[in-house]
């Protein structure tokens, strides 16, 4: 299967949005660690120093997404995908795990990547799976369903910031604009540029609140 993430303008989109965010983070981590009333004069008084606590890592990241999050696409995946961008301004000593995989629908990613995210107990959450259940035509009350599912377990059982992204102008990628969604499912075969835009925004509209409601980062791709 192909990828439809060939503008690599959609990475550095969620990169940028993301890291706006993120460089708030190591100020208020910390504020939180640091311990209050601990000064020099407590040796002096010849109270014996408390061991050094062991200190958690900075940022515990873990990625949730399919091809977009592998970096397909991308010129050198490694390095120029949304992913490792934001691993590369992580402060030092954090944690990353990409559970990407390759093609993967929402539904499925409940079973193959949510347990595993939730096992590394993340700090920072990124979700980006929309692009093969918009080319698929997933309908959109049970992506909706399983976004729902998806954020809740992760309210439920990590403590982390979540982000997540919606669904960009799908009209403006080559693989809509040029293929005019050959491939996909009847919903996007031989629909025009202005008909693929309307559908994302229709997608918006259901997964925005969503995200909004469980308290998580919208990650707007389509107007930014």
């Amino acid at each position: 299967m192909s990828s439809i993430w060939s503008d690599h303008r959609l990475a550095a989109r969620l990169s940028r949005r993301i890291s706006l965010c993120l460089l708030l983070l190591p100020l208020a981590l910390t504020a939180c660690s640091a311990e209050p009333g601990a000064s020099a004069s407590s040796t002096k008084s010849g109270v014996r120093p408390s061991p050094t606590p062991t200190i958690a890592p900075p940022v515990i990241y873990t990625a949730i997404g399919a091809s977009d999050a592998l970096g397909v696409g991308a010129t050198d995946p490694a390095t120029e995908g949304y992913v490792p961008r934001l691993i590369a301004r992580l402060p030092k000593g954090s944690l990353a795990l990409n559970v990407g995989v390759s093609g993967i629908l929402l539904h499925d990613a409940l079973q193959q990547e949510l347990p595993e995210a939730i096992a590394f107990h993340p700090t920072l959450i990124t979700v980006w799976l929309v692009g093969n259940d918009f080319r698929e035509c997933t309908p959109l009350n049970q992506y909706a369903a399983d976004l729902n599912t998806l954020l809740a377990q992760l309210a439920a059982k990590t403590r982390a910031k979540v982000f997540v992204a919606d669904t960009p102008d799908m009209s403006l990628l080559p693989y809509f604009s040029q293929g005019l969604g050959m491939g996909g499912g009847t919903c996007v075969q031989g629909a025009s540029t202005a008909q693929v835009r309307a559908l994302a925004l229709q997608w918006n509209s259901v997964i925005d609140p969503i995200i909004i409601q469980h308290g998580d980062v919208v990650v707007d791709l389509f107007h930014t």
